[in-house]
């Protein structure tokens, strides 16, 4: 897979800038934080990687947590927020609604990437997932669903090979 070079220098500027700070919120009805598996798959990742994990929420999917806990992380030392769960169709899933309403700028690619990797793992119902990402006063905003296959699948092929670089263009 080729690169651009500018896409190159940026993210040697990016490496320049050390670990990126981040956040990771779990919204779940039904998990707690002993059985939530993808912060501790997360944690692990961006341990293994140098980042550092400045916040763990797990909220309930209802609306005003999800405002709450964006707004109180946004004020926070993260450049970078992850979400997981509540990004699907069913009446309890209100994580995008949520945040696609006070998402500053998006990033519409993310989803689309998300969903076409996604087809590969679960074929046409990849196109129920509202994966999403964005800008939120100067914090980067991602939002996967809440399986763990879609976390890791979020992780190996969009979050990790780009966090520094989306922490580095998001605070420039």
């Amino acid at each position: 897979m080729a690169t651009s070079t500018s896409t190159e220098q940026h993210r040697k500027l990016a490496e320049e800038h050390g670990p990126v700070p981040v956040a990771i919120v779990t919204v779940s009805d039904t998990r707690t934080p002993e059985t939530d598996k993808n912060a501790a798959y997360l944690r692990q990742r961006l341990n293994e990687d140098g980042h550092t994990v400045t916040a763990y929420q797990l909220i309930k999917d209802e609306p005003t947590q999800v405002n709450a806990v964006l707004d109180t992380l946004a004020d926070g030392d993260a450049r970078v927020i992850l979400f997981n769960g509540g990004t699907g169709i069913a009446p309890r899933d209100n994580t995008f609604d949520v945040l696609s309403r006070k998402l500053e700028k998006t990033l519409p690619g993310f989803g689309e990437l998300f969903r076409m990797f996604s087809y590969d793992q679960v074929g046409a119902a990849a196109m129920l997932s509202r994966a999403t990402a964005g800008v939120y006063r100067g914090k980067v905003v991602i939002s996967t669903p809440g399986s763990s296959a879609a976390v890791q699948l979020a992780w190996e092929k969009l979050i990790g090979p780009e966090l520094q670089h989306l922490a580095w263009e998001v605070g420039r």
